[in-house]
């Protein structure tokens, strides 16, 4: 197999599953890790694929069996009301002296604004909250390290000093029986890796994610502690999240009092 074969090899993979590790690749096309690096390198000099940490991701905001990842600013503007109420109820689990890590995603930077003047340390690799943060807030602040990836804007890929916190918050793309689910394989890799420092999770899912599904398996429930979501979930969503032994915890929105 040639070069410009496997090339196309390796794009035709991307296109089934938006991230792919080079010793998947290397098994996958039988030829080396090295190989499998210096087409990772070639691809990404073209601009046909991305170069990240561990391996090779499609262009931002990939699609996944017609799955579409979208932006941040997208997801900005949907569902406003529940996340503006399911932030503020994440922020009652927030007390005073706390250590948290909040991860990148427009409902975790509502929760970040509604904190940021807590006397409490904050780890995050958004780098819109962090941005925020050190303009307007008085916590401590920790900043993941790594690269930028200005798309879903988080930082990512260098190992950072161990950020030891009582809760991890986070959100999803997605939602299925199998727990939370993305299609950036980023927030896959960052979500394991946080989840590793907390003694506690909790995720910030809005009802209209259950509709939702992508490929990769973020965190399954048995890693979740707790579910902060909105009045519009459906009764067959909210017994399947109680009945992985989640606590769930629902928050009423303007459109549900109405």
């Amino acid at each position: 197999m040639n070069d410009s074969v496997r090339h196309e090899r390796i794009l035709e993979l991307l296109r089934e599953s938006p991230f792919a590790s080079a010793r998947n690749l290397s098994e996958r096309l039988s030829v080396s890790v090295a190989t499998v690096r210096r087409d990772i390198d070639k691809l990404d000099e073209q601009g046909r694929a991305r170069k990240v940490y561990g391996g090779i991701s499609a262009i931002d905001g990939a699609i996944a069996h017609g799955v579409f990842a979208r932006t941040y600013v997208e997801s900005s503007d949907i569902a406003i009301a529940a996340k503006e109420a399911i932030a503020a109820e994440a922020a009652t689990m927030v007390q005073e002296g706390d250590a948290v890590i909040v991860h990148g995603g427009s409902t975790c930077f509502r929760l970040g604004e509604r904190i940021a003047r807590r006397t409490i340390r904050l780890c995050t690799n958004s780098m819109p909250l962090a941005a925020m943060l050190g303009e307007s807030g008085t916590c401590a602040l920790t900043v993941a390290g790594g690269e930028l990836h200005r798309e879903p804007r988080i930082l990512h890929g260098a190992p950072a000093a161990p950020f030891y916190a009582s809760k991890f918050f986070l959100s999803a793309q997605g939602v299925s029986e199998r727990g939370l689910l993305e299609s950036h394989p980023l927030l896959v890799d960052a979500a394991g890796r946080f989840a590793e420092s907390a003694d506690r999770i909790v995720a910030l899912i809005d009802s209209s994610k259950f509709a939702v599904g992508a490929r990769q398996l973020s965190l399954p429930w048995s890693r979740i502690d707790t579910l902060i979501t909105d009045d519009g979930l459906a009764d067959e969503h909210r017994e399947m999240v109680e009945g992985k032994g989640v606590d769930i915890r629902i928050v009423r929105t303007r459109a549900g009092e109405a």
